[in-house]
């Protein structure tokens, strides 16, 4: 197996220049829902113990992060073309964004994506077969969806297939948090990661999280023997990772 690099990055992307690191082939961005003081509202972490009947909890009126409320997606989008390979003269090897967001932000994501270099989309959505909408039980629909969206430049980028026809929806799997441990409260499924780092990725290419939270993408990429990069501006979320996700034990056993 190549020897791969694997690298969580405790710092804000925009200073990605310092750290001397390869342009991807795929970057993996999962940005702010947007949903402020309300982040909890339909998870039964408002309340202690999930149990309305104790109280409000810690969390209760609360937003995930600072960035839910100042979030610059213009700012977001031209610091991440950058961190992209140049489009090559061949066909079939063109680098691909991929971008985790709501319903309600696809309009928007679209815009400012094509306003900074990606041309085209391609939208996803990913299928749970839960909902975190607990407490909107009552109103008998609930969300149980995520959604997304294949952005690349000027031609169609890596496609591996292997000969099989890829729907525009994925199953969103639970991990194994034996395996994989609940460190972010956005934390998206390895295994979902590792199917879309296969389908626009070879291996020994480089995989880009520029939010990486709880290192699940380079964990991901990692086991599909795919440099990974990742910055995290949280130092507790960093930490985690690095302690958790991202053991020196886990990286040997890919590695040798």
């Amino acid at each position: 197996m190549q020897r791969i690099k694997t690298e969580l990055i405790n710092d804000n992307f925009q200073n990605y220049k310092r750290y001397n690191i390869p342009k991807a082939q795929l970057v993996i961005a999962d940005i702010p829902y947007n949903l402020g003081v309300n982040a909890y509202a339909s998870s039964n972490e408002w309340y202690i113990d999930g149990d309305n009947k104790k109280g409000e909890s810690e969390k209760a009126g609360k937003q995930f992060f600072y960035t839910d409320s100042n979030f610059n997606i213009a700012e977001y989008f031209h610091f991440c073309n950058r961190l992209l390979k140049k489009e090559p003269k061949e066909k079939g090897k063109s680098p691909a964004m991929i971008v985790f967001c709501s319903f309600q932000q696809l309009e928007l994501v679209i815009k400012y994506a094509e306003k900074y270099g990606f041309k085209h989309y391609i939208p996803l959505v990913f299928i749970k077969n839960t909902s975190a909408q607990v407490l909107k039980a009552n109103m008998k629909i609930v969300g149980a969806t995520e959604y997304g969206l294949v952005l690349y430049r000027d031609k169609l980028p890596k496609f591996n297939n292997n000969g099989r026809m890829i729907k525009n929806w994925f199953e969103y799997p639970r991990d194994d948090r034996g395996i994989y441990p609940k460190i972010h409260p956005t934390q998206k499924p390895v295994e979902l990661l590792k199917n879309l780092i296969s389908i626009f990725t070879d291996e020994g290419e480089t995989v880009i999280d520029p939010c990486a939270g709880s290192g699940s993408t380079l964990r991901a990429a990692m086991e599909l023997n795919r440099n990974s990069y990742g910055f995290e501006i949280s130092k507790d979320f960093c930490k985690k990772a690095k302690e958790q996700m991202l053991t020196v034990e886990a990286i040997q056993e890919r590695l040798f």
